[in-house]
């Protein structure tokens, strides 16, 4: 199990969910501990391919984008 803990921490720095009830200027101690728990079903990668939003370009078409962004900067 892997574990990070930083002491000292200013408060402020704080995601503003876990600074409810704090004061800006508190020193806290931070304990992040990574859980050891899997997904029961984790996507493949073709179901994560498959849940990309479309427009789909070629490869033409970005190396067209890229051409004209570069003739951009030249000028």
């Amino acid at each position: 199990m892997n574990k990070i803990v930083k002491e000292h921490y200013p408060a402020a720095n704080l995601p503003r969910e876990l600074r409810d009830g704090l004061e800006p200027q508190q020193l806290v101690t931070v304990t992040v501990t990574v859980e050891d728990h899997v997904p029961e079903n984790p996507l493949t990668l073709d179901e994560i391919f498959a849940l990309r939003r479309p427009p789909f370009r070629s490869i033409e078409e970005i190396d067209a984008e890229l051409r004209r962004q570069r003739d951009e900067w030249d000028d």
